[in-house]
């Protein structure tokens, strides 16, 4: 359970040091117009990751989940490889990464990067890490919760996300 509790904290401070680098990119893009689309659904997004980092370890905690080699591990290689392409997303995009959708006029669409392949890289990410993160430890009720309430949120936020981005492509 400890290493496993270091691991939720390492994913904690990794998402701190994302709305750093968000808060950041958002003055960025806001001093050059950038405009904000769809905030609404937003605090429910990082209510949604909140939750998820609360969670899994309670599940765990709680529920006496234990840490099973055969689904851990791999799970862990699923984490790790995520937060690698989540960190190629964010570079690759660089001030124009953000964790709300905002959208610069005259910039063209990303094309490079992961982008070459999917138009929303940072959200397989996203989804992959939803679904490892809580089964490290076992903790099934919190993947499929997370999975559920994520799948709805990336409904809106992709659909709001496309129309901005469809508004200044090239």
């Amino acid at each position: 359970m400890t290493a496993y509790l270091l691991l939720i904290g390492a994913v904690v401070l990794e998402r701190l040091a994302e709305l750093v680098v968000a808060r950041r990119n958002l003055a960025w893009a806001l001093a050059r117009g950038g405009v904000e689309h769809g905030g609404g659904h937003y605090p429910w997004i990082v209510l949604a990751h909140v939750a998820l980092l609360i969670a899994a370890p309670a599940e765990v905690w709680l529920l006496g989940r234990p840490f099973v080699p055969a689904l851990g591990w791999p799970m862990l290689a699923v984490v790790v490889l995520a937060q690698g392409l989540r960190w190629w997303c964010i570079g690759t995009l660089g001030r124009r990464w953000n964790t709300r959708v905002v959208v610069v006029p005259g910039l063209p669409l990303v094309r490079r990067g992961p982008y070459r392949w999917l138009r929303h890289p940072n959200y397989v990410a996203v989804v992959a890490e939803g679904i490892a993160l809580p089964l490290v430890h076992s903790a099934w009720l919190t993947a499929l919760a997370f999975t559920a309430a994520n799948a709805a949120l990336l409904t809106v936020r992709i659909r709001v996300e496309n129309a901005a981005l469809a508004g200044w492509a090239p």
